[in-house]
């Protein structure tokens, strides 16, 4: 089973578990710094994978032990039956898939009750599911085809900010935004996830993906009182 890539973060920190702004934690991102990067908005929910195989369809949470919250899990499996999930991938709902490759459909769950009252703040009295990524068998899905299953799921995906280079991408989390999802409007955004259009990869072929987060900035300001 495929569990999802641990998202390293953009920046050392130091003693104190505050972010040093200079020092990226990969030497990829000081080399790809200023190309240009997919910025989606990070949800503060919990991780979900929708494995699926054969005919079978799986419900996990970010590790194969995660727990995922009770009324989370009884909305995943109303809204993702075998016949939604199979014809959105393309494949015969009686039949299945029947050629070996297996799917991993990732998500964040979030909403009432998931991760407090930032859950109640994006859904006050229901819970929910967003897209953020599709492996078929070894390839990760560019964001067309993402968006073109969630379309046929009938589900959100997350949303793009901007493509922006990191230094852009920094100044705009540490500026704060407003989440794009949430039903308060006035929910500021967890912060950026940022994954290159290419789908480039490390030398030990995980892909090169990372997050700025907007609470980061918050301690640091209250730190130093300002940005360096």
């Amino acid at each position: 089973m495929s569990e999802y890539q641990k998202i390293n973060t953009l920046f050392m920190r130091d003693d104190k578990n505050i972010i040093i702004p200079h020092l990226f934690t990969l030497p990829e991102y000081e080399y790809l710094k200023d190309n240009i990067w997919e910025c989606t908005e990070k949800i503060d929910g919990t991780n979900i994978r929708i494995e699926v195989d054969g005919k079978n369809i799986e419900f996990k949470g970010r590790t194969d032990k995660a727990k995922i919250p009770e009324e989370l899990l009884e909305f995943l499996k109303e809204k993702f039956t075998p016949n939604i999930i199979f014809p959105s991938l393309g494949y015969d709902p009686n039949v299945g898939i029947n050629d070996n490759t297996h799917i991993t459909i990732y998500g964040e769950g979030f909403g009432h009750k998931i991760q407090g009252k930032t859950g109640d703040a994006y859904i006050k009295n229901n819970v929910s599911f967003i897209l953020f990524d599709v492996k078929v068998g070894h390839w990760w899905l560019k964001r067309d085809a993402l968006e073109s299953i969630a379309e046929k799921l009938g589900i959100k995906i997350v949303p793009i900010i901007g493509y922006m280079t990191i230094p852009e991408a920094i100044k705009f989390v540490r500026d704060g935004f407003n989440s794009n999802i949430s039903e308060d409007r006035n929910l500021m955004a967890e912060g950026l996830v940022l994954k290159t259009p290419a789908g480039l990869l490390l030398r030990n072929g995980e892909r090169i993906i990372t997050k700025i987060k907007t609470y980061d900035f918050t301690k640091y300001i209250a730190k130093f009182d300002n940005i360096k």
